[in-house]
C-alpha cells in the first residue's frame, strides 16, 4: 500500500489540492469542497466549523486519485468504502468507473464493476451497463464482450442503453463484419437501434463508401419510423446522392413525401449539392421553391451550393437572382445541415472559406470593441473578390 494510502488508514485520508490548500490557512472553495482533516479530533470538518461528512469526502477523494492515474490510493479508498456501513450506492460506482476508463484502468474499471455489484451497490443491470459502455467507448471490444458474458452468466438482461453501446462501439473500432454482427445481436436481445447507434453505424459505411450496404442497413432498421425524425430517409437519400444516382434520389424522395414525412433543411441540401456537382441549374431551382413553400430557412450548405456551381460555370452576375430567391436578406449566417453529409460531399469552397472567416471573425471577439456581423451577401461579395484575385496572372518580367 502506498505511503497516502496508509496516512489515510492511520490518519488524514488523501485530499485534494483544494483540501490541502485549505489545511495550510487558504481560502474556501465551493461548499462542495470547503473540507479539511482536523488534527485534533482527527475528523474531516467544514471550514466554517461544522461536521462534514467523511463518506462524501473520501468518495470525491477516490476519484481524484482515479482521474490523476493512482490506482493505489484510489484502490485503498475504494476498499474502505464497500466494506463500511455505509456502503457506496450506483452514482459513486460509476464515477469511478468513468473516471478508470478516462485514464486507461480498464482491469481496475472491471474490479469496481464486479465488486459494487457483489457488495450491492446498486442494480447489478445497472452497473455492468455502466462498465460496459465505458470499456466500449474506448474501443476495448474484447474486455467488452468479456464483460457481457459475465453479464450473461448473472443471468441479466442487456438494454437498450447497453445494447446500442455496443453496437456504437463496434462500429467506431470494429471492422463492418463486427458491425453487421453487433446489429443482428442487438436484434436477437429484442432490442430497438435508437439515434446514435444508427448513426455510428451509418459513419461506418460512409467512411468505406460501402454506400448499398448502408441503403440495406436502413431498409432492415425501417423507414416508417418516427422516433428518429428524418434520420433513416436522409441517410437513405445520402446513399443515393453519394453515387449522383440521381433518378433514384427523385423516387426516394418521393417516397419519402408520400409516405408523411416533411423534408427538412438537411433532405433539401443533400438533393442541393448533388444538383450543384451534376450541374442541374433548374431542378437546384425547383428545390429552393419547395424550401419556400415549406417554410424551411436555407444555412451556409444551401448558399455555398448555389455560388460554387454559379462561380465554376461563370455565371456570378446571375447570382443576386438566384440569392434573392432564397430570402437570405437580415438572416445571420448559420450551419445546421447534418455533419454526416460532409462526410461524403466534403465542404464546398463557399462553405469552407464561410467557415474559416467567422471563425475567425469570432476569435476576435474579445480584442475588438465592435466585431463586424456578416451577413450572407457579405460573405458572397468577399468570396467572389477572393476568386477574382485568384484567376489573375502576375506577369513578373
Amino acid at each position: 500500500m502506498s505511503a497516502t494510502a496508509k496516512a489515510y488508514t492511520g490518519g488524514a485520508p488523501p485530499l485534494s489540492c483544494a483540501h490541502r490548500r485549505r489545511r495550510r490557512g487558504g481560502a474556501a472553495g465551493s461548499a462542495g469542497h470547503g473540507l479539511y482533516f482536523d488534527g485534533g479530533s482527527r475528523s474531516l470538518v467544514a471550514v466554517g466549523g461544522r461536521p462534514a461528512s467523511p463518506v462524501t469526502d473520501l468518495e470525491t477523494s477516490m476519484v481524484l486519485w482515479a482521474e490523476r492515474g493512482e490506482v493505489a490510493e484510489s484502490r485503498a479508498l475504494w476498499l474502505e468504502l464497500i466494506h463500511s456501513t455505509a456502503a457506496p450506492g450506483a452514482a459513486v460506482a460509476q464515477r469511478l468507473i468513468e473516471a478508470y476508463a478516462r485514464t486507461g484502468q480498464f482491469e481496475e474499471l472491471a474490479r469496481v464493476a464486479g465488486e459494487a455489484a457483489a457488495r450491492g451497490c446498486g442494480p447489478r443491470a445497472e452497473l455492468f451497463s455502466a462498465a460496459v459502455r465505458a470499456i466500449g467507448g474506448a474501443g476495448q471490444l474484447e474486455m467488452m464482450e468479456t464483460a457481457l458474458e459475465e453479464m450473461a452468466s448473472q443471468g441479466i438482461a442487456v438494454d437498450s442503453a447497453t445494447g446500442n453501446a455496443v453496437v456504437s462501439s463496434y462500429s467506431r473500432f470494429g471492422t463492418l463484419s463486427d458491425v453487421d454482427g453487433a446489429y443482428r445481436r442487438l436484434k436477437r436481445w429484442r432490442v430497438l437501434v435508437e439515434r446514435d447507434a444508427i448513426r455510428s453505424v451509418a459513419a461506418a459505411y460512409i467512411a468505406r463508401r460501402k454506400f448499398y450496404l448502408l441503403g440495406e442497413f436502413l431498409r432492415d432498421v425501417g423507414l416508417g419510423r418516427r422516433n428518429v425524425g428524418n434520420l433513416l430517409w436522409n441517410l437513405l437519400l445520402l446513399s443515393y446522392a453519394a453515387n449522383f444516382k440521381m433518378k433514384s434520389l427523385q423516387r426516394e424522395f418521393l417516397g419519402m413525401t408520400a409516405a408523411g414525412f416533411s423534408p427538412d433543411l438537411t433532405t433539401f441540401n443533400i438533393r442541393a449539392l448533388a444538383f450543384a456537382r451534376m450541374g442541374m441549374v433548374w431542378d437546384l431551382h425547383l428545390g429552393f421553391d419547395h424550401m419556400a413553400h415549406l417554410g424551411v430557412q436555407p444555412d451556409l450548405v444551401t448558399c455555398g451550393s448555389v455560388v460554387d456551381l454559379y462561380v465554376d460555370r461563370r455565371l456570378a452576375l446571375n447570382l443576386p437572382f438566384a440569392l434573392g430567391k432564397m430570402d437570405l436578406a437580415g438572416r445571420a449566417p448559420r450551419v445546421a445541415t447534418d455533419p454526416l453529409v460532409f462526410e461524403v460531399f466534403g465542404k464546398g469552397d463557399f462553405h469552407a472559406g464561410a467557415e474559416a472567416l467567422l471563425q475567425s471573425a469570432e476569435g476576435r471577439r474579445g480584442t475588438q470593441r465592435r466585431r463586424r456581423r456578416w451577413s450572407y451577401s457579405d460573405l458572397v461579395s468577399f468570396h467572389l473578390k477572393k476568386q477574382y484575385r485568384s484567376n489573375q496572372v502576375i506577369w513578373n518580367y
